[in-house]
């Protein structure tokens, strides 16, 4: 159980809050003051401090210097009102994971909180470097990023190892960069990877999704804005490019940013100025940009949908990510990786993989990439009753891809899970063609999911959510 400390001199407001992160799974204690709070650091190891930026005693950056000098490994977040929100971002800046601002909201606080922990975890989990020379590479150590999207494992290939010496290269240098690659490939890993490698390894680093974001929205997150500068704007936000000053902003799925958006941000990277809606003042900006995409930008700005201008901005170094399936001796090392790390969170002993999955893992095409094998896997191994992994847990298009049973040999005992007869009813035939109509118009964009979801005039959501349940009902059958 994940043990937090709160840090308020508000009695009301630490007990509500101690009581709801209670309900939620955390051990929980509370301080009323630096003083007191101090004691109990001194006796307790704390995943997280929600410290309230002014207290009685001292104020939250006291607390976050004395927190980060004797405890580094226990994360911070603040807890300020309205007019304490610059001084919060400076504590970001100092170290402190994030803040929240009152008044305080139950799924807010939750969100940053579990955010927070999976953060921890994966830096603590991190090597000193991703990726170490490919040569020298013996024990193939995992990272986890930030963002939690997936696992990355230095690879053994030759498309590894150049990616490897790429990301080495170009790490310690402040260059603006544009990772390409297909869907899943693990660009924002990459991203990460770069970020802690660099000079800049103790700021933020701010991923941000661009494929998600509508003209309306797109100004406010990037550049923030002041309370009262439009309907709805109830707060000051602090935009993206403010929160990650100092540090590394990622960018991903740039290309499917619109044209309006591409001139508005084009000010703020030649400029390295930022200045939030609603707002006179213009912020000095030290920021690395690195951006992220599956489209071809050069095809892009011919087609009059990618600035030119702003794509020389970013592309000051480039790097393709491999796709899986150019990697050939990675996948198993990947698959034996993925099938560890579910094999202990769901307390299995997964050792080895049949001649016949692995033949199968190794002849599949992998158009979702990494993201695609480690969902694969996990499913796989959620499957497995035995200590190893079977060709009749994977998905039929895996299972049948290339590896042929002999007929002679084949019997209900030994025949592939997914290969079972299909239920020949209307609901059945309808999910059926619904998952075979998703998966061709995710084929045709080369999986990319926001494209998807136009092209199928569904929203993002309902996509993910029709993939989630196509996977349960291949789990069923």
């Amino acid at each position: 159980m994940k043990k937090l400390l709160i840090i308020d001199d508000e009695i009301n407001t630490a007990i509500l809050l101690s009581r709801f992160l209670t309900r939620n799974g955390f051990e929980v204690m509370t301080a009323a003051s630096g003083a007191a709070a101090t004691e109990l650091l001194k006796n307790n190891e704390f995943t997280l401090v929600l410290c309230d930026f002014r207290l009685e005693d001292t104020d939250g950056r006291e607390v976050l210097k004395k927190i980060k000098q004797q405890y580094p490994d226990t994360g911070v977040i603040i807890i300020t009102g309205y007019s304490d929100i610059k001084m919060a971002v400076e504590l970001i800046k100092m170290g402190a994971y994030d803040y929240i601002s009152k008044p305080l909201y139950p799924d807010e606080i939750l969100n940053t909180i579990n955010k927070a922990i999976e953060t921890q975890s994966a830096l603590a989990a991190a090597p000193a470097n991703l990726y170490p020379d490919p040569e020298k590479n013996t024990d193939k150590k995992s990272f986890t990023p930030a963002t939690g999207k997936q696992e990355l494992v230095a690879g053994t290939s030759e498309a590894s190892k150049e990616l490897a010496r790429q990301v080495n290269l170009v790490s310690p240098t402040n260059y603006s960069v544009i990772i390409f690659g297909e869907s899943g490939t693990g660009k924002e890993s990459v991203a990460k990877s770069i970020h802690q490698n660099s000079e800049r390894r103790d700021k933020p680093f701010v991923a941000m999704d661009c494929g998600s974001l509508t003209k309306e929205l797109a100004g406010s997150e990037f550049f923030g804005h002041e309370k009262g500068s439009f309907t709805g704007a109830l707060n000051t936000k602090i935009g993206h490019f403010e929160m990650a000053n100092g540090g590394t902003i990622f960018l991903d799925e740039i290309g499917n940013l619109s044209y309006e958006i591409q001139a508005t941000l084009l000010r703020t990277v030649q400029e390295r100025k930022v200045k939030r809606i609603g707002s006179t003042k213009e912020i000095d900006l030290d920021v690395r940009i690195i951006v992220a995409t599956n489209e071809n930008l050069v095809e892009a700005i011919q087609k009059g949908r990618f600035r030119e201008d702003l794509y020389h901005r970013f592309n000051e170094f480039s790097i393709y990510m491999p796709p899986l399936r150019s990697r050939g001796t990675d996948i198993m090392l990947l698959a034996t990786h993925f099938a560890k790390a579910t094999g202990q969170e769901l307390g299995k002993n997964i050792s080895r993989f049949s001649s016949e999955a692995a033949i199968a893992l190794t002849n599949y095409s992998w158009p979702g990439n990494i993201r695609e094998l480690k969902n694969v896997i996990r499913r796989a191994t959620l499957l497995t009753e035995g200590d190893e992994i079977l060709s009749k847990s994977l998905p039929l298009e895996i299972s049948n891809n290339d590896v042929k049973v002999p007929v002679k040999e084949a019997s209900a005992e030994n025949t592939p899970l997914a290969a079972a007869p299909p239920k020949h009813d209307l609901k059945n035939a309808a999910l059926e063609a619904e998952y075979e109509t998703i998966l061709r118009v995710l084929k045709e964009v080369n999986f990319n999911k926001t494209k998807a979801a136009q092209i199928l005039n569904i929203d993002r959501k309902t996509l993910y959510n029709k993939m989630n349940a196509a996977d349960q009902q291949t789990i069923k059958l």
